[in-house]
């Protein structure tokens, strides 16, 4: 089987009323440094999804952040704190709108996925 790097799905319920925000704050904050995770090859994808319609399937998330990553070393490996020191020299502001952002959730929730090859036929 090719090496097709790991994929996890990361789960978000955003508080009633703070969805753009939370955007906001993840686009600003979270996706730069995820963008820089991506150009040094520790992931090789980073997505967005979230439900089409509102009230479609089950309630229990609105946002679904997919990343896959070169492989297992790489999901374990943690570099997030020296790109973000990097990004943000403001640090104080950087951490008071993570806070934010996390306290706008009501739930969230991180699932690796290991991917089944299907039949031919």
């Amino acid at each position: 089987m090719a090496q097709r790097g790991l994929t996890a799905a990361y789960f978000y319920r955003v508080r009633w009323g703070h969805h753009d925000e939370w955007v906001e704050l993840f686009l600003r904050n979270h996706w730069p440094i995820l963008r820089e995770q991506v150009k040094t090859g520790r992931m090789l994808d980073v997505r967005m999804y979230q439900p089409r319609f509102h009230g479609d399937g089950r309630a229990d998330w609105d946002l679904m952040v997919t990343i896959t990553y070169r492989d297992w070393a790489a999901m374990e490996e943690h570099s997030e704190a020296a790109i973000a020191q990097r990004l943000y020299p403001d640090q104080e502001a950087f951490r008071a709108e993570e806070r934010r952002r996390f306290e706008l959730l009501d739930a969230h929730w991180d699932v690796p996925l290991e991917e089944r090859d299907l039949p031919a036929e």
